[in-house]
């Protein structure tokens, strides 16, 4: 028989994606769309211009024209359309479950209300569930560039919609901005029976992911890639089975690392820590859940072993119920028999 090759095998096992950035999925195309719809008027030409303006050197000159784009994002039909496309590419790329964030910040402070929000992208996930079977939770997250309270103010607005969030986490510009910064906002989370995550340790030290665990209380580390710089950090990641969503192809582009050959997640992955992958911001950085599986799988010289195994992490750090997370075990395990006894 045949040898099933490494994209067919990976795409076919059963993944969930943790680290996504709703706003971050807009791709040029619909961004020309909802601008000529919104009589916006954009600093490019065309969607070539755009694109070509997707040449970051750190952080901030992606966030930059990031918040530039979401301008264009005003009605809940726009918010339905930009979820709705992101979930159709998930499902192409074998994923089955999604933990999407977004920014309620980026969108309060334009004037748009978060019922706008909430109507289009659960309208778009409870019709990704019903028709391509792909479960959700959604996670608003704090800008840590913005006040403490500013963040409060905004975790008091979205408690009307609990029901449509399971977590709150923080992003942004991380340094200069310590987790710590928003400890009384995550304890008011908590309160609220919210779970918390946090992006820690892309740009920033490895204190910032002490902070996260100790001061915010985190269930997962997002990025966390700069834990490696600290031994008894790694070690207490690995013995609490810390979840790291770390985001490869981004972290090329922002410059974390110079190139894929240089990532540790493989490094991570043999000292035992819960690491998962993710695509971040895929319409600004080029590249899907597939995409970051493929191209770490192939720099790294990743076994097939290993892709199960970033497959069983990415259920295991999701916010599942314990039997759900059992049941996707389950068939990622007959997945990857079937597909190496195949070979």
């Amino acid at each position: 028989m045949t040898k099933i090759d490494m994209a067919s095998f990976v795409r076919a096992l059963p993944k969930a994606e943790l680290h996504l950035h709703i706003e971050g999925t807009l791709e040029p195309e619909m961004t020309f769309e909802l601008a000529a719809k919104h009589g916006i008027q954009l600093p490019y030409a065309n969607v070539a211009a755009l694109r070509s303006a997707y040449n970051f050197s750190n952080l901030q000159s992606f966030l930059d024209i990031y918040y530039q784009g979401v301008q264009v994002l005003k009605d809940a039909d726009d918010f339905f359309q930009l979820t709705h496309a992101y979930l159709k590419r998930a499902h192409n790329d074998g994923v089955v479950h999604v933990e999407i964030f977004f920014d309620p910040q980026s969108h309060l402070e334009r004037g748009i209300p978060l019922s706008v929000v909430f109507e289009g992208m659960n309208r778009a996930l409870v019709g990704g569930e019903r028709e391509l079977g792909i479960s959700y939770r959604v996670i608003p997250c704090f800008l840590r560039h913005l006040s403490e309270a500013a963040a409060m103010q905004t975790l008091e607005a979205l408690l009307p919609y609990r029901e449509y969030i399971c977590a709150v986490g923080l992003d942004s510009s991380e340094n200069g901005h310590p987790p710590s910064k928003f400890s009384r906002v995550f304890a008011r989370a908590r309160e609220e029976g919210l779970l918390t995550v946090a992006h820690a340790g892309e740009e920033g030290p490895p204190s910032y992911i002490w902070e996260a665990l100790d001061d915010l209380k985190v269930s997962r580390i997002d990025h966390g890639v700069g834990c490696e710089a600290d031994e008894a950090l790694c070690q207490r990641l690995a013995s609490e089975h810390m979840p790291l969503t770390v985001c490869p192809v981004s972290n090329i582009k922002l410059a974390v690392f110079d190139r894929m050959e240089s990532h540790n997640l493989k490094r991570l992955l043999q000292r035992g820590l819960c690491v998962t992958v993710s695509s971040d911001d895929p319409a600004y950085f080029g590249g899907y859940e597939l995409d970051n599986l493929l191209a770490v799988q192939q720099a790294l010289g990743l076994s097939r072993e290993d892709m199960v195994t970033l497959a069983r992490n990415s259920i295991e750090a999701s916010f599942l119920s314990t039997a759900e997370k059992q049941v996707w075990q389950k068939m990622i395990g007959k997945c990857a028999d079937t597909l190496m006894s195949a070979e």
